[in-house]
């Protein structure tokens, strides 16, 4: 199980850094249901962002705001994983005054640049304040090139926080992530 000694910090601390840790202890309250993409998924114009590329917070008037993230090369030797938490910042608040957002990006967590990456995922994550909906998505992930699925992960992590455990079996049972559907705005500018 050395792996195991790996994993539980490695995802500890990208659910950290990535702002995780407070908002996936506890599931959305409400119905959960499979992840589907956003409504509003056909009126986005997707704009792409590669390695420790921060957004511009006033060249994004989109809303709603659709973005791919690249962040694949969070690395410890080559100063990658600096670069990825100096853009998270903007990443974070080009989102915040958008009424629907949806975000799509790809993770890898490696110690040097072409090493089998520790861990890597892929996900997908939306909300349209106006109507109380969101979704959120996590696939293809792998600790130390091995697939692990939700129901998995969360067996690891029990141990350590039940909570969090409960959440990742939650997520399980959406299939290859979670939609939640509110039944009030949560942001009444933005209701329609």
């Amino acid at each position: 199980m050395r792996w195991r000694s790996i994993v539980l910090p490695v995802t500890a601390l990208l659910l950290g850094l990535s702002g995780g840790v407070a908002s996936a202890a506890t599931p959305p309250p409400g119905p959960v249901q499979p992840y589907s993409a956003p409504p509003f998924a056909h009126d986005c114009t997707v704009h792409r962002f590669g390695e420790g590329e921060a957004p511009d917070l006033t060249a994004y008037p989109d809303d709603p705001l659709c973005v791919e993230y690249a962040k694949r090369d969070i690395t410890i030797t080559d100063g990658g994983a600096i670069r990825f938490l100096a853009a998270e910042p903007a990443r974070f608040l080009v989102a915040v005054p958008k009424c629907g957002y949806w975000q799509q990006d790809h993770w890898s967590v490696q110690f040097a640049p072409g090493q089998l990456p520790v861990i890597r995922w892929d996900g997908s994550y939306w909300f349209d304040k106006g109507t109380g909906h969101a979704g959120a998505r996590l696939h293809n992930l792998r600790i130390g090139g091995v697939p692990v699925g939700a129901a998995r992960l969360a067996n690891l992590v029990a141990p350590f926080s039940p909570t969090l455990a409960s959440y990742f079996r939650s997520y399980s049972h959406g299939g290859s992530g979670l939609g939640y559907a509110g039944s009030i705005p949560f942001d009444a500018r933005c209701a329609k």
